[in-house]
């Protein structure tokens, strides 16, 4: 067995020593037009040894809020080990970060589609690699992403339930909110739990968005994870909030009952009584509003910002119970 020193990781065929820095571009296909599209893999080892930590974005395009949390990481040196290796992947879906689009060309989900097949679908050949070439490295994941469609979440963790290091893990992160969310089968997370690695997957903002705050506790929550590991820099300083994370086991979504313009007064993470008004739905004519009442007590986790609303579409992400 190979002492510390001589621990060695090979990506694609390119081995970083303990000590090196090596940026490693993964290509998996051309753009339609024979462009080489490279997908960045940025690797930083300390000459000590210790665990191995993927920091990930952009697995949906239009996540622009993890691509630059990744970024914040990597332009302050965070990603400069004390012990152990960091490996940043700023955007993962290359393809749809340059388009905008949530999926890959192919119309494929990356996040459904794990753990692919390396004569599959261009998705799946991706997933394949990312499967095969990076994560058997990892001892442990944060995977950055944003709402959808307009919907903006906040800054919040998700993990398996009854996993405890897991539970140690968001404890340590200390997002403002944490939700128990089962694994999607063909999802990254799904994916990493079941090879062994240890995953916390963060949500917060929108799509096609930038958000200091948000991009503030997600940078700041990696450090404290980073530091909890004994991988963070002494040059680097971690802060630890006042308030302590709210748990949530139990959720639900409030769909619009009316179509038209929507109009929500309510703040994402506020705390909602049953009853409480939340928005109202109008006409554009000035003859019809609708009010939106809060179904139960709970936090708001997430808020449409969509100007208009179809019957049946989600406007508000609620906690159903408090839980510790």
């Amino acid at each position: 067995m190979n002492s510390p020193e001589q621990k060695i990781i090979t990506i694609l065929g390119e081995t970083i020593l303990p000590g090196e820095s090596k940026t490693i571009n993964m290509e998996i296909a051309k753009l339609h037009t024979m462009t080489p599209l490279k997908i960045p893999i940025i690797v930083e080892r300390s000459k000590l040894d210790g665990p191995t930590v993927l920091l990930s974005a952009g697995l949906h395009g239009d996540e622009i809020n993890g691509v630059e949390i990744v970024r914040q990481l990597i332009t302050q040196k965070i990603n400069k080990p004390k012990t152990g290796t960091i490996i940043c992947i700023p955007v993962i879906n290359v393809f749809g970060f340059i388009n905008q689009k949530r999926e890959f060309p192919d119309g494929r989900d990356l996040n459904r589609i794990f753990p692919g097949n390396k004569s599959g679908s261009l998705a799946s050949r991706f997933a394949y690699h990312l499967l095969n070439e990076v994560l058997p490295h990892v001892d442990y994941a944060i995977d950055f992403h944003a709402g959808g469609a307009s919907r903006f979440n906040v800054s919040q963790v998700r993990i398996a339930p009854n996993n405890s290091e897991l539970k140690s893990l968001a404890d340590v992160f200390h997002a403002p909110f944490a939700l128990y969310s089962k694994n999607i089968a063909g999802s990254y997370r799904n994916a990493c739990e079941k090879i062994g690695v240890k995953m916390l997957l963060f949500e917060g903002g929108k799509s096609i968005d930038l958000n200091e705050e948000v991009t503030r506790q997600g940078v700041e929550g990696s450090k404290r994870v980073l530091s909890h590991l004994g991988m963070l820099s002494d040059l680097q300083k971690i802060i630890i909030p006042d308030d302590e994370t709210i748990y949530i086991k139990k959720s639900s979504w409030i769909r619009a009952k009316y179509s038209g313009m929507f109009h929500s007064i309510t703040k994402v993470g506020s705390y909602i009584e049953k009853g409480q008004l939340l928005a109202t739905i109008s006409d554009p004519y000035g003859k019809i509003e609708h009010k939106v009442k809060s179904p139960n007590s709970g936090y708001i986790i997430n808020v449409n910002e969509a100007p208009i609303v179809y019957q049946g579409d989600a406007i508000y992400h609620i906690s159903n119970k408090l839980e510790e």
